[in-house]
């Protein structure tokens, strides 16, 4: 497996984790927060969120340049992390993406 394939596979992974993420944060969390008077929700999940975004981040900047992917590419990926449900649609061309790669 080549060095561009192992880290778009990491960053698909991570890709997911971020987008489940943002959606417990948005759909659980938040509510808890502001709903049911439980900030801790939104203070666990976030941290992990944010953890979690960091790593999407870096992973992504790791594809951009293992794969020779362009600064556009990482753009929208990062459009697509601050979109509900943006790595998920993504990841299907993702997928395509790394399948491509030798």
């Amino acid at each position: 497996m080549s060095g561009a394939r192992k880290w778009f596979g990491w960053f698909r992974k991570i890709a997911f984790a971020e987008g489940l993420s943002f959606l417990i944060l948005l759909g659980i969390a938040m509510p808890l927060k502001y709903f049911a008077n439980m900030p801790m929700a939104v203070r666990i999940v976030g941290g992990l969120h944010g953890a979690l975004f960091v790593a999407y981040i870096v992973l992504a900047w790791e594809v951009m340049g293992s794969a020779k992917k362009s600064y556009g590419w990482v753009f929208k990926a990062l459009l697509a992390s601050i979109i509900p449900f943006g790595t998920f649609v993504l990841d299907r061309e993702w997928k395509k993406e790394a399948a491509q790669l030798q």
